[in-house]
């Protein structure tokens, strides 16, 4: 059973910045897409961007697009998310997920493996 672990999370001030880490605990993740996930209080669970297995494609939703970068390191099968000019809307639990099928999907139903999630919270 693959697991993730999420670190990196906390609080900071509008206009700081970030960076999240997912580290797999099997090999075979090198091989799937991974994403970033976060959902607000009441609030769907939204793709912010998602990485292809070799890091060629990603994805970015558009309230992230300049601001967010996600990478991997398929040697330590630990995914990224660098998240600078951060703003009170971007303050949700944060979630990593892999995909076992897919060359760069982004919708939840397409993720098997879920990490636990790790909370920003970015004051205005």
């Amino acid at each position: 059973q693959v697991q993730l672990v999420e670190s990196g999370g906390g609080l900071v001030q509008a206009g700081g910045s970030l960076r999240l880490s997912c580290v797999a605990s099997e090999r075979a993740v090198r091989m799937y897409a991974m994403a970033w996930f976060r959902q607000a209080p009441g609030m769907e669970r939204e793709c912010v961007s998602s990485i292809s297995w070799d890091g060629a494609s990603t994805y970015y939703a558009d309230s992230v697009k300049g601001r967010f970068t996600i990478s991997r390191d398929n040697a330590k099968i630990t995914v990224y998310l660098q998240m600078n000019s951060l703003k009170s809307e971007d303050t949700a639990v944060y979630y990593c997920a892999a995909a076992v099928r897919g060359r760069l999907p982004i919708a939840p139903s397409e993720y098997r493996y879920w990490g636990q999630g790790t909370q920003v919270t970015v004051s205005s």
